[in-house]
């Protein structure tokens, strides 16, 4: 087992509970910031994956870890989106509730 894969399995348990409670939230609520907070959380799970696949070297063709490789593009702007997405959700959700009570 590698390095890259066991930091991938070890990062998808957090990964993966903020993506069930935020699935949980949408479902709760269909409100626009809790569909910001689980599609951020999709994202980062996407990274996870691409870490995943880069340890397992699935689909060679995506040249993973190359910093011009389609894989690389895809892990960065997923990173990117998911640490924005999630707490832009996350504390529209808490103001949006504050004011109701």
């Amino acid at each position: 087992m590698t390095v890259t894969l066991l930091k991938a399995l070890l990062a998808l348990v957090p990964v993966g509970t903020l993506f069930a409670w935020s699935l949980v939230s949408f479902c709760k609520g269909k409100a626009i910031s809790s569909f910001l907070q689980l599609l951020g959380a999709g994202c980062l799970v996407i990274v996870i994956l691409t870490h995943i696949c880069e340890a397992l070297q699935l689909f060679p063709v995506l040249h993973w870890g190359s910093p011009q490789s389609i894989g690389h593009y895809l892990d960065f702007w997923s990173a990117a989106l998911g640490l924005t997405l999630v707490p832009i959700g996350y504390v529209w959700t808490r103001l949006t509730r504050q004011h109701r009570r």
